[in-house]
């Protein structure tokens, strides 16, 4: 199978993906759609993330987005190492995410790969990190939500529920963690190229400080008195009315009212004008204060309406709102459609389907965001990418 051409500010760039599961593919679709030529190697049977989730004819659909805009390349690293090699010195970029020093068991390390390209760039992605007393520990994307604090926030208030802390739906931690990588190598490609080092460099990368970076003012809190921001639910303790109210359909609508100028917009839209001018809801901090009786109100209003209904009433008051979307709403949804946020696709394996469009647009321009081909069958260029890095034949290993 030979691949088409692509386009996009990473036309040129050579990068080998040597990942399984979530980080480090996440990482490299973000530069595949921004047209790098990303040859995913994979081991014989293909990534394990392949078996995932739902199938069509034993194609799993959710590979379709995973593996789009790549190339993939059959090697066994233990077998095939030197041709990895060879890989490695013709390309600008090695991203990994195999447990901290797997490269190094399997003699490719950043020394060896170094040796055959001194300027790759290098992207490592783990659980804990390549070195600190945690390197060695086994670790998936629940327990980078876990360790990275955001498990914690997640719960419901204190004493509200015995239900444990949700998770918040995806693999969060592996797609923070993946975005970081993606940030640091490009960061390392301008100080290769941009500033004439002409050197590569490696960039570790885990999961639990990826979300530890999103903790906000948390640790200077703590430092300072040593409070510890607790559990929310829905609501923010900083804001109000901000939180996600019943509607009589059984959805759910949030709800940004927290400005003071929007709070007066808010209370006529729902038949309470009177609380627009309450002195106990004159300041956001005086709302905070006061949240449970003015969430009540809210919350008394929804308890009327459809969430659609209740959604429109709010957005002809130009109040920030919206329902809690499920992935219906999202396929359907005319903004994220008009914005190919949501483009309808035709996979070769799994046959018409949807995917989440490039989340990155330049100069406006709409091809910047197209998903030049689907998630490919194991080892579908294998021998395109071996011919044109390599040189070699069809019989190459």
């Amino acid at each position: 199978m030979t691949a088409p051409p692509r386009i996009g500010p990473l036309v040129g760039l050579k990068v080998l993906e040597i990942g399984h599961y979530i980080a480090g593919p996440f990482c490299t679709r973000l530069l595949a759609d921004l047209g790098a030529e990303v040859v995913k190697i994979e081991p014989p049977g293909g990534d394990p993330v392949r078996g995932w989730g739902a199938a069509v004819d034993g194609h799993a659909v959710w590979f379709s987005v995973h593996g789009r805009n790549k190339k993939s390349v059959v090697l066994d690293l233990k077998r095939d190492r030197a041709t990895l090699l060879a890989l490695a010195a013709k390309a600008d970029v090695l991203v990994e995410n195999m447990r901290a020093g797997q490269l190094e068991r399997l003699s490719i390390g950043p020394d060896v790969l170094h040796g055959v390209n001194p300027r790759l760039v290098i992207a490592r992605i783990s659980g804990y990190g390549q070195d600190g007393p945690y390197r060695d520990k086994p670790a998936f994307g629940a327990i980078g939500e876990a360790i990275g604090g955001l498990r914690h926030l997640t719960g419901h208030p204190s004493g509200t529920t015995d239900l444990p802390p949700p998770r918040c739906g995806i693999s969060i931690s592996d797609d923070l963690a993946g975005m970081y990588a993606a940030i640091g190598l490009l960061a390392a490609l301008w100080q290769r190229d941009g500033t004439g080092t002409g050197r590569g460099r490696v960039i570790d990368v885990n999961l639990m400080d990826s979300v530890v970076s999103l903790m906000e003012g948390m640790l200077p809190e703590y430092a300072m008195d040593g409070r510890i921001r607790q559990p929310q639910g829905a609501a923010i303790a900083t804001a109000s009315p901000t939180n996600t109210y019943p509607c009589a359909d059984g959805r759910w609508l949030c709800i940004a009212g927290n400005s003071d100028l929007i709070f007066r917009r808010l209370m006529p839209a729902i038949g309470r004008p009177e609380l627009a001018e309450a002195p106990d809801y004159a300041t956001n901090a005086l709302r905070c204060a006061n949240r449970a009786a003015l969430d009540a109100a809210i919350a008394a209003w929804t308890r009327t309406l459809p969430a659609r209904d209740a959604e429109a009433i709010l957005e002809a008051a130009e109040v920030p709102c919206s329902r809690l979307y499920d992935i219906a709403d999202i396929a359907a949804d005319p903004h994220l459609r008009a914005r190919n946020a949501v483009q309808a696709i035709d996979d070769p394996l799994i046959g018409r389907t949807l995917h989440p469009g490039p989340a990155i647009r330049l100069d406006g321009d709409l091809a910047d965001q197209v998903v030049a081909w689907t998630g490919p069958a194991v080892g579908a260029h294998t021998e395109e990418v071996l011919a044109t890095w390599l040189g070699m034949g069809e019989k190459h290993a």
